[in-house]
């Protein structure tokens, strides 16, 4: 019998482009769905007003400089956790397990290859501050794989979505992890391995956190 009342949660899945972080999220909402938990699936950047602008500068329609862009991603983020008809804090107080695609270490990635990684966390910080996640899932897969993935998959590639850059990307995250791994909960997933098998993999971090 499913409990009566399910303590929501909050996930994050952190990855380079191609990882594979969209399949997951759709398979842990179900699983999460069949065991009790409203959940409610996001994704950074957002459909919002501003949200809309950093994916027309990600696909070169809008043309911005990098600390620009990092700036739009805080607003975009603030906003999503603070907004009163669809935002994370209001989906959580509602009742719903929230699962993100991507959140503040996507920023200390991608913007860290571009500025200074320290002023991207710090511009970042009244969002850690709010909400950390009860998990931080990084999907690792080698880059080249993903460029294979984006390339078999993709009309257009965005102006992150090269070989060089997700190489840099995943050394970001890889440097946000050692300067915040003692603030945060990241659990690392083989991304290299079947669609089924990674689920299952992350089922076996997330399901502990459903018995605390």
């Amino acid at each position: 019998m499913l409990q009566e009342r399910v303590q929501p949660l909050f996930i994050v899945f952190e990855g380079i482009d191609g990882s594979g972080k969209s399949t997951q999220t759709k398979l842990l909402a179900q699983r999460l769905s069949d065991v009790g938990h409203k959940v409610y699936s996001t994704f950074e950047p957002t459909y919002s007003p501003i949200g809309s602008l950093v994916r027309n500068i990600f696909s070169n329609r809008i043309q911005a400089d990098q600390q620009t862009i990092a700036a739009l991603n805080v607003a975009d983020r603030l906003d999503h956790l603070h907004n009163q008809v669809n935002g994370i804090l209001k989906k959580l107080r509602e009742g719903f397990t929230v699962i993100s695609d991507r959140y503040y270490f996507s920023s200390y990635a991608y913007h860290g290859v571009h500025v200074d990684i320290d002023w991207v966390i710090a511009a970042n910080a009244l969002a850690a501050q709010t909400l950390r996640p009860d998990v931080n899932l990084f999907i690792d897969v080698p880059p080249e794989v993903c460029m294979e993935r984006l390339q078999g998959t993709r009309n257009n590639i965005d102006m992150y979505e090269t070989l060089d850059n997700l190489s840099l990307v995943r050394a970001k995250y890889l440097e946000a992890f050692e300067k915040l791994g003692q603030q945060e909960q990241i659990q690392f997933v083989n991304g290299s391995q079947s669609v089924q098998e990674i689920a299952a993999e992350v089922w076996q971090t997330v399901a502990p956190l459903i018995r605390k």
